[in-house]
């Protein structure tokens, strides 16, 4: 396998900035996913690495080779797609050597690398059957042993799972990554789906507008979003966002919000005493929030507006002063429509975002290698 490395990469489409400027380094056999929403420029970004577009400026490296000019044939990728794109008039057998055929490997390497790769995706009983033949989850496995046949140096995968029911993508998730850690390919994954991007990736890059606005740990993207969309974009439910008003009172830094007063642990306090503005936003995850019956220090009241038992938790929406907010609850956790709940907010857990920016205040852009 061998690294990606994207350099200042480009790509339009007539006004349309498809991709702008991106950098991006996947390392040897590492697994990173590209997520981000319709139209927000990671397939195109993956086309551009495959070779099936043509970057308007930059350079693309695939190991040591710069690819950039070379068409797909070259650039020892391997692709997945999202329609599967088998051959329904071959068999399973042929449809995985397609590849190899292409390459004009000796039929016995052929059938050897086809029976290996049919074995790590457990199809090798399927190999006699016709795509017609298979089910949906059976033809994906398909698609993914004919990618992982050919001597590639790396696999870059295109939404594989989106065709698939939810029971079976969860299944097909799972086997993915047990697969790709087991072949230890360096691997790029484009998805919508903030669940399969937080479960898969060793490193997640979040785009919008051709370009990537945070590359990290799905752990950090998830607890420290660098901004306010990426904090809105991933989580069920989303991250809150509250009004906040920094105050100085009695020599101590205090934020207001909710009706109530927050006290910000010193880390947080040093970033936010340098505001120019007092205006902050306060962000905090539903777990993060404490439900309380009874006043306590540092709690603020609110409104039980909406119960959702959700079986293994509650999802209760409130009103807390003029907005509403969404916190998660044991199961067994008793509320009803119109009562008072007391919440303390995890104040080590709070991302604090500049409100005019959208970015978070110590947010550091880390570099994309």
């Amino acid at each position: 396998m061998a690294e990606i490395h994207v350099e200042s990469v480009r790509k339009t489409f007539g006004k349309v900035k498809a991709v702008w400027d991106v950098d991006l380094t996947v390392h040897d056999r590492e697994f990173v996913v590209l997520l981000g929403p319709s139209g927000c420029g990671k397939t195109t970004l993956l086309r551009c690495i495959a070779g099936l577009e043509q970057v308007d400026q930059g350079r693309v490296f695939i190991g040591q080779r710069d690819v950039t000019d070379l068409p797909p044939r070259r650039r020892q990728i391997a692709m997945v797609f999202q329609n599967y794109a088998v051959f329904p008039h071959l068999t399973v057998f042929e449809n995985v050597a397609f590849g190899l055929r292409m390459q004009h490997r000796p039929k016995d390497e052929i059938k050897k690398r086809v029976q290996s790769a049919a074995e790590l995706l457990h199809i090798e009983n399927l190999l006699d059957r016709y795509p017609s033949q298979l089910s949906g989850g059976q033809r994906q496995r398909v698609a993914v042993a004919r990618a992982i046949a050919v001597d590639s140096l790396v696999l870059l995968m295109d939404e594989p799972l989106s065709n698939l029911d939810a029971l079976l993508r969860l299944e097909m998730r799972a086997e993915l990554k047990r697969l790709l850690r087991e072949i230890e390919a360096t691997t790029l994954y484009v998805t919508h789906d903030q669940v399969e991007a937080l479960s898969l990736g060793d490193r997640i890059a979040v785009m919008r507008d051709g370009q990537i606005l945070q590359y990290d740990t799905p752990l950090n993207v998830y607890d420290k979003p660098a901004d306010l969309f990426i904090g809105g974009f991933i989580g069920n439910p989303p991250m809150n966002f509250l009004d906040g008003e920094v105050r100085t009172e009695d020599g101590r830094l205090i934020v207001r919000t909710g009706g109530g007063e927050i006290y910000p642990p010193p880390e947080a306090s040093a970033v936010l005493s340098r505001l120019k503005e007092p205006s902050v936003l306060v962000g905090i995850r539903a777990e993060n929030i404490e439900t309380l019956s009874a006043p306590a220090e540092d709690a603020l009241q609110a409104t039980v507006l909406v119960v959702e038992p959700l079986g293994s938790h509650n999802l209760i929406t409130m009103q807390l002063g003029p907005e509403q907010i969404k916190v998660n609850t044991d199961a067994d956790f008793q509320a009803q429509p119109g009562q008072t709940i007391w919440l303390r907010l995890n104040t080590d857990k709070i991302r604090w975002i500049d409100k005019a920016s959208g970015r978070a205040l110590d947010y550091d852009v880390s570099p994309q290698s």
